[in-house]
Formats: C-alpha cells, sequence, structure tokens
C-alpha cells in the first residue's frame, strides 16, 4: 500500500464504495424489518421480565398469607390457654391481666385474617397483570414469528450475494490505507445515503449541490493528491467529462418569430 500512487487509492476507495453502496441497496430491501424485529424481541423480554417480577410477588405474598395463618393458629392457641388460666385466677387483678391478654390475641387474629383478605386482593390484582402479561406475550410473539419469517424470505434471495460482496469488501478494505479507511468509515456513517467517495458530475460533487471550483475539477481529474469536498468531507475521486461537455455546450438559440407586415 505504501507504493500506491494517488490515481490507485483512489481507484480502491472508489471500488469499496461501489461495493458498500450495493450491499446498502441490498439492506435497503430489508427496510426496517431487522429494527421491527429487534424492537419486537425487546418487547416482549420487557413483558417476560415484568411476569418473571409479578410471580415472585405472588410468592411472597402466598408466604406473608402462610405466616398469618400461623399467626392466627399461636394466637388462638394462646387465647385458649388464658381462657383456661381464667378459670384458676385468685383476684381480679390477675383476671384483668388474663382477659387483656385474651383480648390482644383476638385482635392479633382480626389483624392477620385482615392481612390475609388483603393479600388475596393482591393475588387477584397480581393473577390479572399476569394474564394480561400472557396475552401480550402470545400476540408480540405471533407478530414477531411474521416478522421473522418476513425477513428470512427477503434474506434469504439476498443471502448469497450479499456474503460474496463482504467478502469482495473484505479484500477491497485491505488495500486501503488506515487512516484513509478510517476517514471513509466516519464519513459514511455521518452521511444519510452513505456516499463518502463521488465523482464530480455537471460541475458539482455527487450528493452535494455546491459547485465545485475549475482549479479543483483540474486537481481532481490530476489525481496527484486526494481532494476532500469542503462543503461535505466527500471524496471526490473524479470527474464526469460527459456531463461537463453537455453543460458546456451552447444552448441553440429559438428561431426568431416572423412578424406580419401590417398595410
Amino acid at each position: 500500500m505504501e507504493n500506491q500512487t494517488v490515481a490507485q487509492k483512489l481507484e480502491n476507495l472508489v471500488r469499496l464504495q461501489s461495493i458498500d453502496t450495493k450491499l446498502d441497496q441490498l439492506r435497503k430491501l430489508r427496510g426496517d424489518l431487522p429494527d421491527e424485529v429487534q424492537d419486537l424481541e425487546d418487547e416482549i423480554e420487557g413483558y417476560k421480565v415484568r411476569m418473571n417480577r409479578f410471580e415472585a410477588d405472588l410468592k411472597e405474598i402466598e408466604e406473608a398469607i402462610k405466616k398469618n395463618k400461623e399467626g392466627i393458629k399461636e394466637a388462638e392457641k394462646l387465647s385458649k390457654k388464658y381462657t383456661e388460666q381464667q378459670k384458676n385466677v385468685k383476684n381480679n387483678r390477675e383476671f384483668d391481666a388474663i382477659t387483656k391478654e385474651i383480648e390482644l390475641q383476638e385482635l392479633e387474629v382480626q389483624i392477620c385474617e385482615k392481612r390475609i383478605k388483603e393479600a388475596k386482593e393482591k393475588i387477584e390484582e397480581k393473577k390479572g397483570e399476569i394474564t394480561k402479561i400472557q396475552t401480550l406475550i402470545t400476540e408480540r410473539s405471533a407478530d414477531l414469528d411474521n416478522k421473522k419469517k418476513e425477513l428470512e424470505e427477503i434474506s434469504g434471495e439476498s443471502h448469497e450475494e450479499e456474503k460474496k460482496l463482504l467478502a469482495e469488501r473484505d479484500k477491497a478494505a485491505k488495500k486501503i490505507e488506515e487512516k484513509f479507511l478510517k476517514y471513509y468509515e466516519r464519513l459514511r456513517k455521518n452521511l444519510s445515503n452513505g456516499l463518502a467517495v463521488v465523482r464530480v458530475v455537471r460541475g458539482a460533487a455527487e450528493g452535494c449541490n455546491i459547485i465545485i471550483p475549475p482549479q479543483k475539477i483540474a486537481e481532481i481529474r490530476e489525481k496527484k493528491k486526494i481532494v476532500i469536498d469542503e462543503h461535505s468531507g466527500r471524496i471526490l475521486a473524479d470527474v464526469d467529462m460527459e456531463s461537463m461537455e453537455e453543460e458546456a455546450k451552447p444552448k441553440k438559440a429559438a428561431p426568431a418569430r416572423r412578424t406580419k407586415k401590417v398595410g
């Protein structure tokens, strides 16, 4: 690559641009399908994460119900114990103290029952949310299958051609100096049409309507240095002389109208 002339460097850049343009056209056939497939996959994954979280919440709620049921059993057991003790009290103070303990255990039962009721309501809500998410997952999965099938059909038609072009691109890229390759790649990303290496057509760079000065056009034709379009940053690789000559041709004057003599 070090011994390449400027003309050879430009030729290699033009070759790479030609391959990339063909690849862009193939990818354009796929349109937004790859992005749509990715978006659906991400959406479905998000639903699955939410559903897993709801299922984890369900387990926690069910565990809380279990603990509250155990709390009710323990409170009832203590209440029964205190009721038996109350039969053998010796004074009013002991009776009142035991009565208070029984009331506390009854209150504990009420609290646990309330918590169980609230937990069961939450379970129904969570189950409802899970059902909705499962429905969404089913619907989006069907959409995803259709999009994937459509994408596979389009990709299948151009797969071999794309594979061949990618191999050619790899070879072409190896013939270009690293600094020019990096500049080319960066420029392509910043241009909507991906045209980083262009010709001068009708006095302007392809993809840009700003006129190139004649002196610069002469430099491009000489191919003694890499010329960059100062407006778009594109590499100006060649000049389409046919279009230049067409522009330079004088336009035929319109035939003069005959005037009728009056009189």
